[in-house]
Parts: structure tokens; sequence; C-alpha cells
């Protein structure tokens, strides 16, 4: 991984389901990310959740980042 890409995080069946119902979403609704990306983390596969993570750049403190969530296709 690139030290400028963004950490990509593959969730866990209990972590998806709290994002779903955080945002009372189905994964259907989520933003893709195609299977042959190369941010992908060892072992996604179709269907699977990220959690990605960025710094950001509006905040003061280094250490908030913003997350955002994609569905592998």
């Amino acid at each position: 991984m690139h030290t400028l890409q963004p950490k990509h995080i593959k969730l866990k069946e209990k972590e998806i389901l709290d994002v779903l119902g955080k945002f009372n979403v189905s994964k259907a609704q989520l933003p893709k990310i195609l299977s042959g990306d190369p941010a992908l983390p060892e072992g996604c596969e179709i269907g699977d959740m990220l959690k990605i993570e960025r710094e950001d750049k509006d905040s003061s403190s280094k250490d908030d980042k913003k997350e955002y969530y994609r569905v592998v296709v």
C-alpha cells in the first residue's frame, strides 16, 4: 500500500450490520468498488464491505478521519 493511499479495511459481519443499521440502508444502496481494484486488501471477495479512512483536511486535528463505505462487486 502506498503512503498516500487511504486505508481500506475489510469489515466483519457484525460491523457490516452495525453500519447498515446506522445509516438505514442495504448493501445494494452503497457505492461500489471493483474486485480488481489494486487498493483492496488481501482476501476480498465480491459482496464484502470495506471501510475507507481518509484524513479530514478541514479539521485542525491530525487524528480526525472521514469514513467511507464501499461494497466489492
